[in-house]
Order: C-alpha cells, then structure tokens, then sequence
C-alpha cells in the first residue's frame, strides 16, 4: 500500500471514530467471508459499518481524534464496528451474532463519550433495551398519567356542564327566578295561616292597687230625683 493510501485509510478511520456513537472492537478470528457479509447486514438496522482495518493504521486514526484508549484493543486480529445510531442495539447484534455461531466475535473493548469500554461493559451495553423500545416505554408513562388526567378533566367539565345547564332550565342564569304561579301563591298563603297564632282577646286591665292613706270612697250626691214620687217631697221646715 502506497503511503498516500495508507494517509487515506487513516483519515478515513479517524473520522468514522470521530462521527460514531460508539465504536466496539471485536476478535473476528474464525469467521468467514460469507459470515462477515451476513453481519453487516445486520448491522445496517443500527447504523453500524463493520470493517477489517490493519491495526497499525487504525493507531494512528485514534491518535490523531485523541482515542488512545483504542490502542490496547489492537492486538491481533481485530475489527472494528462504527456504530453512528444506536450502540445497544449494535452490541446486541454482534452478541446475538456470537450465540448462533457458536462463538465468534469476541468482545475485546470499545470506545464511547470519549472513555474507553472493557469487554465486560460492551457486554453490559448488549443487554440495554434498543433506543425504539425506550422510547416505547416512555411514551407509555408519559401518555398514562395524561390519560387519566385527561378523564378526570373530562368527567369535571362534563358535570360542570349538567349543573350549569339544570340552572338554565331553572332561570336563573341572567338573575330572574321563575314567576309564582296562582297555585302557588295559594299554598303560601296556607302555609302562612297555618303558622300564624289565632287572634286572642285582650285581657283587662289590672286594676289599680288602692292607696292605704286613702280614706272611704265618697260616694257622690246624687241631687233631688227628678221625678219624686207624692209624699216624698222634702219637708220646708
């Protein structure tokens, strides 16, 4: 390889590290070319590239973005998979691709946030739910309470609406009372007499106490009978 390509490849490399989400370097030893071809397939639906790079090339790439904790990964044979959409759903691939083939792609470490990843965590990352069932998941705990909340709402309004409306049919809204009807006059008249006590006569007055200084009530002359009768005239003597 000439040394412009060789300049080539490792730009190349450098920026897939730069542009990934996270990159993961596995032992591809054992597999074939029609097993390799197989995975990227698979890979396609996280947005990963799997890729067979000479490992002195792809130490210079992680120099040159300041990834130098790829450098130890790069013993052996070792490939790289640049993953730019979701990196658990890439290392679930690549894991679910090591069970049904007895074995290959061993985990040798990985590169993401700027960190290097032991074998252990890239394994941890493979057992994540992918990015769509996360987002599944908190689209149903954020839409529940919404629900319900909403409902409550609704009930609220809907009740709100039946009092309001049976004020309507009352007349009461614009502040006018439906008119007393002839029937009715007459039950409050009932009612009223019903409640009122009857009419008792007055009592008589107590009469004065007599005063004890007071002597025998006089009685007062009552003059000469008009019409006396004969012989009862007053003597002239």
């Amino acid at each position: 390889m000439r040394r412009d390509e060789k300049a080539a490849v490792i730009d190349d490399v450098a920026a897939r590290i730069e542009e990934s989400e996270a990159v993961f370097a596995v032992d591809y030893r054992g597999m074939s070319v029609a097993q390799a071809a197989e995975l990227r397939t698979r890979l396609r639906d996280a947005d990963a590239r799997f890729s067979v790079v000479k490992n002195t090339l792809t130490e210079r790439a992680a120099d040159q973005v300041g990834a130098a904790g790829l450098k130890p990964m790069l013993q052996g044979p070792t490939a790289m998979t640049f993953v730019k959409g979701d990196a658990a759903l890439a290392a679930k691939t690549l894991s679910d691709f090591r069970r049904s083939t007895g074995g290959l792609v061993v985990f040798k470490g990985g590169w993401m946030n700027g960190a290097a990843l032991t074998p252990e965590q890239v394994d941890e990352i493979a057992k994540l739910p992918s990015r769509d069932v996360l987002y599944g998941r908190l689209v149903g705990m954020v839409a529940a309470p919404l629900t319900g909340l909403a409902g409550a709402l609704g009930g609220l309004i809907g009740g709100l609406a039946r009092q309001l409306q049976a004020i309507a049919d009352q007349g009461l809204v614009d502040g006018s009372a439906p008119a007393a009807t002839d029937a009715d006059a007459d039950a409050g008249a009932t009612e009223a007499s019903a409640v009122a006590p009857a009419d008792e006569p007055a009592a008589d007055p107590e009469p004065a106490p007599a005063d004890p200084d007071a002597g025998p009530a006089s009685t007062p002359d009552a003059g000469p009978h008009p019409d006396p009768a004969p012989g009862d005239e007053p003597d002239a003597s």
